[in-house]
C-alpha cells in the first residue's frame, strides 16, 4: 500500500473516504464538489484507491500536489469496496468520518447536515434515499424493488434501525468507528451494513438525499452483488461458525427442489411412461417423470451453482463442458440416493393416507431429492469447485 500524501495540512474535522476503483473521470469532480458543500468546515479527503488500471490513484495524485487535503491511498492487497473503506479510516485524521462514493451518485451537500446530525449526538448518520427529503432519482421499478428485498431482508432479519441500511453514504463519529471496527468484516458486503449490524447499540439518525445517475465510468453492479449481499446478511445474521456458502448452496437447492417438483408434477400429468434398465430389478421399473425431472434439475444447479454459489470460482468457456461432465457424475451417485429413498418412502406408503396417491408421490419425491442435496453438497465442494480453489 503506498501512501502518497501532500504536506500535512492542519488537523480536520471531518474525514470524507471515497474508496474508488477505475473512477478516473469522477474524481476530480468529485473533490470540487466535496470543498463546495464543506465550504467553511476543516476537511480532508482520503482516497482509497484498488491500483485501478485507468489511473485513478495516479489522477488523484496529481490533484494532492496542488492541494493539501488530498490524501492518496494505492491499495495492491485485499481489495474491495469495505476493506478499501476500513483502510482509509484507519489513517483519516478527522474527529467525524464519512464515506461516499466516487461515482458522484451520492450527493456531497448532504455532509454538512450528515456531520450536524452526529455533532448534536448521533453515531452514525445514513445518507438515506428512504427518508423525508430522500429519493431513488431515475431508477427502474425493477431496480427499485430489489432495492425493497435487500432493506427488508436487512430490517427484518438484522432489525437494523436505519430506512436505507444499502447505502454507502455516511458519517460516523470516530469514537464508534473505534469501538466497532474491530469487529467488522473487511470483507462484508455494505459497510454501512456492517457497522449497524454488528453494533446494535450505535444511534443512527438520518439526512434524506436524492440518488444520482452515473455520468462516467462503469457500475460495479453484476452477477455477484446479490450473491455477496446474502452471504453479507447471513454472516452477520448466524455468525461465523456456519459456512454462508453452503446456506447459498441450499438456497440453490431449494430452486433446484421447486424445479424438481415442478417437472415431475407436469410430467405426471402428461402421463409419461415408466422406463426399465434392466440394470437393477430393486429400483426398475424408474418413473419416466421422475428421470425428466432430476436431469433438467441437475442442470439448473449446475447453472445456479457455477454462477451464483461458487462465483469466485466458477467455470468459463470451454472448461464449462468438462466441469458439468464431473457435475453431472457426481449427481448421478446423489441420484442414487434419491431414486433409493423414493422408492423406498413409496414402499411404506408414507403420507399416503395424508396427501393421496398423487401429492404422496410428489413429496416423497421431494424428501429424496433433500436427501441427494446433501450428498452432494459434499461431492461438489470437495471436488469440484473446491479443488480450484488449492
Amino acid at each position: 500500500m503506498d501512501d502518497a500524501t501532500a504536506a500535512p495540512a492542519p488537523a480536520p474535522l471531518l474525514s470524507v473516504v471515497t474508496p474508488t476503483y477505475n473512477e478516473s473521470e469522477n474524481i476530480p469532480i468529485l473533490v470540487d464538489e466535496i470543498h463546495a458543500a464543506l465550504d467553511g468546515i476543516p476537511h480532508e479527503i482520503v482516497v482509497a484507491d484498488d491500483d485501478s488500471p485507468d489511473g485513478t490513484w495516479e489522477v488523484a495524485e496529481k490533484l494532492a500536489v496542488t492541494d493539501p487535503t488530498i490524501r492518496v491511498m494505492r491499495r495492491f492487497h485485499d481489495k474491495g469496496l469495505s476493506a478499501a473503506v476500513l483502510d482509509g479510516m484507519s489513517v483519516a485524521r478527522g474527529q467525524y468520518l464519512a464515506v461516499i462514493d466516487a461515482d458522484l451518485q451520492h450527493d456531497p451537500a448532504a455532509l454538512p447536515k450528515m456531520l450536524d446530525a452526529v455533532r448534536a449526538g448521533a453515531d452514525v448518520c445514513v445518507g438515506s434515499r428512504s427518508t423525508e427529503g430522500g429519493g431513488y432519482g431515475d431508477w427502474s421499478a425493477s431496480r427499485r424493488f430489489v432495492s425493497w428485498v435487500a432493506t427488508l431482508i436487512a430490517r427484518v432479519l438484522l432489525r437494523v434501525p436505519a430506512s436505507d441500511p444499502m447505502s454507502g453514504f455516511f458519517v460516523i463519529s470516530e469514537q464508534a468507528y473505534a469501538r466497532t471496527a474491530p469487529s467488522i468484516n473487511p470483507r462484508g458486503f455494505k459497510i454501512l451494513l456492517e457497522f449497524i449490524g454488528r453494533n446494535r447499540g450505535l444511534t443512527v439518525a438520518e439526512v434524506g438525499y436524492t440518488f444520482r445517475n452515473r455520468e462516467h465510468g462503469e457500475t460495479k453492479l453484476n452477477g455477484s452483488v446479490i450473491r455477496s449481499y446474502l452471504l453479507g446478511v447471513a454472516e452477520l445474521r448466524l455468525g461465523r461458525q456456519v459456512d454462508p456458502v453452503f446456506l447459498l448452496y441450499v438456497l440453490v437447492g431449494i430452486v433446484g427442489l421447486g424445479v424438481n417438483s415442478l417437472v415431475f408434477t407436469i410430467a405426471e400429468a402428461f402421463g409419461v411412461p415408466r422406463i426399465t434398465t434392466g440394470l437393477n430389478d430393486a429400483v426398475d421399473p424408474i418413473e419416466g417423470s421422475f428421470v425428466i425431472s432430476v436431469m433438467v434439475s441437475i442442470f439448473v444447479l449446475f447453472v445456479l451453482n457455477n454462477e451464483f454459489t461458487f462465483w469466485e470460482e466458477r467455470y468459463r468457456g470451454w472448461k464449462l463442458a468438462p466441469a458439468f461432465g464431473v457435475f453431472f457424475l457426481m449427481s448421478l451417485v446423489g441420484t442414487l440416493v434419491h431414486v433409493a429413498v423414493f422408492k423406498y418412502l413409496q414402499s411404506i406408503g408414507l403420507l399416503l393416507s395424508v396427501l393421496g396417491t398423487d401429492w404422496s408421490r410428489v413429496a416423497q419425491n421431494l424428501i429424496g431429492a433433500t436427501v441427494a442435496l446433501v450428498v452432494n453438497w459434499y461431492l461438489n465442494s470437495t471436488y469440484l469447485w473446491r479443488r480450484r480453489q488449492r
